[in-house]
C-alpha cells in the first residue's frame, strides 16, 4: 500500500489526521511494469491544498511517503504496524534559493524593463533567500534484486539503501525531481494562497536510478573547483536537450565533445610548436599577435565580470598565457630594471625583429591595419552607441567590457583581414601554421553542431560563423596560390632545401651515361 502525506513538519506523527493524507493507493505489486490504468506501471494523483501564513513566509513543506506490505499500517502506534514491513522516505518540496536581483539598467535613463520586485532597492542590497515551488514530483520504487552488502554500497547510492541490521536492506524509494526545470519553479509569497502538486508513482530500473542519483548529488570535486560548476540555466539547457533531442544525436554529441577536447589540446600544442620553432617572421602579421593578447584580456575580464565557472576561467588564462608568450617570439623584449618605476617594476622595451623589419611583411601589415581602421572604428563607435541606448548594463565598467566582447564576437573577423591581405600581397600561404588552423577549424565546426542543439547567445553563434568564413577564405587562398619552392614554410625550411642536388666529380668531368 502507498500512503503519501503533506506536512510542514519534517518528523511526521499525525497519522490520524486525514487532512494530511493526500494519496492512498492499495494493491500495488512490486516490480509490476504493467500496472495502472494505462498498463505502463504508473499511477497518478493531482491535488491542491491551501497554505498557511508560515509557508507564505518561507515556511517548509515536506512530503512523507510510506510503502508497506498489504494489511500493515505505516503508523508506529497502530497494532497492525511492523517495522520490517514499512519503507519510508521524505523530501522537502520547497526549494530555497537566492532571489535573483536584476542589477543592470540603462546607463542613460537609469530605467529597466524587469519587474520592480527584481530590482535592488539599495546599491549594496544582498539577495534575499526565498522559497520556490514546483508542482511535479515522481515517486519511484526501485525494481532491483542486487545483493548489496552493508558498508560496500557505492556512493551516492549508499545514501538511499538502508539495512535492517541483519544483512538485509529495505526496498528503495527514490523521490525524483530531476526533470523539474529550474525555470519552472515559482516563488512562494503572500500572494500565493493555494499550491498544486502532481504525483506520479512508477517502478524504476537500476541503471536509471544510478543516473538520477548521481545527477542529484553534488560532486565533492566540484566544490573544490569553485562551487557548483553548472548554473541553473546550464542544467536546464542540458535537461532540455535530453528531452527534445534524438538519442542518436545526443550520442553523436558526446563523441563530438570528446573530439573537441582533443582538437583543442592539439591546437594549443601545435600553436606553441609553430611559434617556438619559427625562425623568420616573413608573411606573418605581428600586429595580429598583439590584437590576440588584447582579445584574450577582454574575454578573461568579461567572464570574471559575469561569474563564469572556474574551468572556463582556467581555459581563458591558458589562452592568454600563450598569446602573451607569442610576443616574445615576434618582438625583441628587454627588461630594464634600472630605469623601471621604483626599481621594482621593470621597464619593458619592445623592438621589431630583423626578419620582420627587413621583409615587405611589415609594410603590408601596416597598410592592412590602416585600411582596417577605416571600417573598424566607425563600426565600433556605432555598436557602442547602439549598446548604450538599447541595452542594459550593471555599470560603466561592465558596459566597456560588454561592447568590447560583443564587438569581438560580431566583428572579430575584421581583425583576420591583415593576414589575408598579407597572403594576397605575397601570393603565398606557406608561412601559415596550417596544423593549428586545421585543429581550430575542426573545433569551430563542432561548435556549429552545438549551436543547433544547445541554447546559446546569438553573438556566440555569429562568432562560430565568422571563424568558418575566415577558414574557408584561407583554404581558397591555399588553392589559388601556386607552390613557391623558394618560400620558407612554418618550420623555416624552403622547398629548394628538400630537392637533392646533382653530384659532380672533382675534375669537373662529365660522367657518361650507360648508353655512351
Amino acid at each position: 500500500s502507498l500512503h503519501v502525506y503533506v506536512s510542514e513538519k519534517d518528523n511526521f506523527t499525525e497519522f490520524n489526521n486525514l487532512t494530511y493524507l493526500v494519496w492512498k493507493c492499495k494493491k500495488l505489486k512490486y516490480g509490476d511494469w504493467e500496472d495502472g490504468p494505462n498498463k505502463d506501471g504508473t499511477r497518478t494523483k493531482s491535488f491542491a491544498f491551501n497554505i498557511s501564513e508560515n509557508i507564505q513566509n518561507n515556511g517548509s513543506v515536506y512530503l512523507h511517503v510510506y510503502i508497506s506490505k498489504y494489511g500493515i499500517s505505516p503508523d508506529p502506534n497502530n497494532r497492525h504496524y511492523e517495522p520490517l514491513g514499512v519503507v519510508y522516505q521524505q523530501k522537502l518540496l520547497t526549494r530555497y534559493r537566492k532571489k535573483r536581483l536584476h542589477k543592470a539598467s540603462n546607463l542613460l535613463t537609469g530605467k529597466t524593463e524587469v519587474h520592480a520586485d527584481l530590482v535592488p532597492k539599495t546599491e549594496n542590497e544582498k539577495p534575499e533567500i526565498i522559497s520556490y515551488w514546483h508542482p511535479n514530483l515522481t515517486i519511484n520504487f526501485l525494481d532491483d534484486h542486487t545483493s548489496w552488502i552493508e558498508g560496500s554500497v557505492p556512493a551516492p547510492l549508499n545514501q538511499f539503501v538502508k539495512f535492517d541490521g541483519h544483512g538485509h536492506y529495505f526496498p528503495v524509494i527514490f523521490l525524483n525531481d530531476y526533470w523539474n526545470l529550474n525555470s519552472d519553479y515559482m516563488p512562494v509569497n503572500s500572494s500565493v494562497k493555494t499550491l498544486y502538486l502532481n504525483l506520479i508513482y512508477s517502478p524504476l530500473s537500476l541503471i536509471k536510478w544510478q543516473f538520477f542519483a548521481s545527477q542529484s548529488t553534488q560532486n565533492p570535486w566540484t566544490a573544490i573547483m569553485g562551487g557548483d560548476q553548472q548554473t541553473d540555466d546550464e542544467k536546464d539547457s542540458m535537461k532540455q536537450m535530453l528531452l527534445d533531442t534524438s538519442p542518436y544525436l545526443i550520442a553523436l554529441t558526446a563523441c563530438v565533445s570528446l573530439l573537441h577536447s582533443v582538437f583543442e589540446f592539439l591546437a594549443f600544442k601545435n600553436d606553441i610548436q609553430f611559434w617556438n620553432s619559427r625562425k623568420s617572421l616573413e608573411g606573418l602579421s605581428v600586429r595580429s599577435v598583439f590584437y590576440g593578447v588584447f582579445q584574450s584580456v577582454v574575454v578573461l575580464l568579461y567572464v570574471l565580470d559575469n561569474d563564469t565557472n572556474t574551468m572556463i576561467i582556467i581555459s581563458c588564462l591558458i589562452g592568454l598565457g600563450i598569446d602573451a608568450w607569442k610576443i616574445t617570439k615576434v618582438m625583441k623584449v628587454e627588461l630594464n630594471w634600472s630605469n623601471g618605476a621604483f626599481r621594482s617594476i621593470p621597464k619593458i622595451s619592445l623592438q621589431d625583429k630583423d626578419s620582420y623589419e627587413e621583409s615587405p611583411t611589415k609594410t603590408y601589415d601596416k597598410l592592412a591595419f590602416k585600411y582596417l581602421s577605416w571600417a573598424l572604428f566607425p563600426l565600433f563607435g556605432c555598436y557602442a552607441v547602439y549598446s548604450l541606448i538599447y541595452h542594459e548594463h550593471k555599470g560603466w565598467y561592465s558596459f566597456c567590457l560588454g561592447i568590447c566582447y560583443g564587438f569581438i564576437l560580431m566583428f572579430g573577423f575584421i581583425m583576420m583581414t591583415p593576414q589575408l591581405f598579407i597572403n594576397y600581397k605575397m601570393k603565398s600561404v606557406a608561412h601559415l601554421p596550417w596544423r593549428m588552423l586545421t585543429y581550430k577549424a575542426l573545433n569551430t565546426f563542432i561548435d556549429d553542431i552545438f549551436a543547433f542543439i544547445i541554447k546559446m547567445p546569438t553573438l556566440y553563434r555569429i562568432g562560430c560563423l565568422r571563424d568558418d568564413v575566415i577558414f574557408f577564405i584561407f583554404l581558397y587562398q591555399r588553392w589559388i596560390y601556386p607552390i613557391d619552392l623558394k618560400r620558407i614554410n612554418e618550420y623555416g625550411v624552403s622547398g629548394e632545401d628538400l630537392v637533392p642536388q646533382p653530384e659532380s666529380n672533382d675534375n669537373n668531368e662529365v660522367v657518361p651515361s650507360d648508353g655512351e
